[in-house]
């Protein structure tokens, strides 16, 4: 395993971003840019790859242990900061859903009087298809009981 390796699994565990790799190396005075910290990031066999220093994982970590845990003035909880890398997902929960019995009646006066479909001219819905409803389907692969 070597230094790229490290750094990516890295990267991946605590779901950093480059632009956030950047602003890490930059607390301990490390500057690099984008380009060149993706070119760790790639494949052993693409021409623009670069083998990871250990310089730069050095610089890396101790400035991951600044963003992790703070400064003495300053000491941060390193499981909010891990929190706040994460990106923020719509809710898991089901959404509830209505009664079948509860829908409004359609008015006739919505409707449009002419029956012609809105949109662009020339433009024909397709009727949809119901779908089959297929009951007690039983799988023989070739298996004899």
């Amino acid at each position: 395993m070597n230094n790229n390796d490290i750094f990516k699994k890295l990267r991946v565990a605590l779901q950093l971003r480059d632009d956030q790799i950047v602003d890490i190396l930059q607390l301990v005075d490390f500057r690099i840019s984008k380009a060149e910290l993706g070119a760790f990031f790639r494949n052993a066999d693409h021409p623009n790859y670069m083998e990871c220093g250990d310089q730069v994982l050095r610089n890396f970590l101790n400035g991951l242990v600044i963003h992790l845990r703070g400064t003495k003035e300053n000491p941060k909880n390193p499981m909010e900061v891990i929190q706040s890398h994460k990106p923020t997902s719509p809710s898991t929960e089901k959404p509830k859903s209505k009664p079948i019995g509860d829908k409004k009646p359609v008015q006739k006066s919505t409707l449009r009087p002419t029956g012609k479909p809105t949109g662009k001219p020339g433009f024909k819905k397709k009727p949809e298809a119901k779908p089959e409803i297929v009951e007690k389907v039983k799988f023989n692969n070739g298996k004899k009981k």
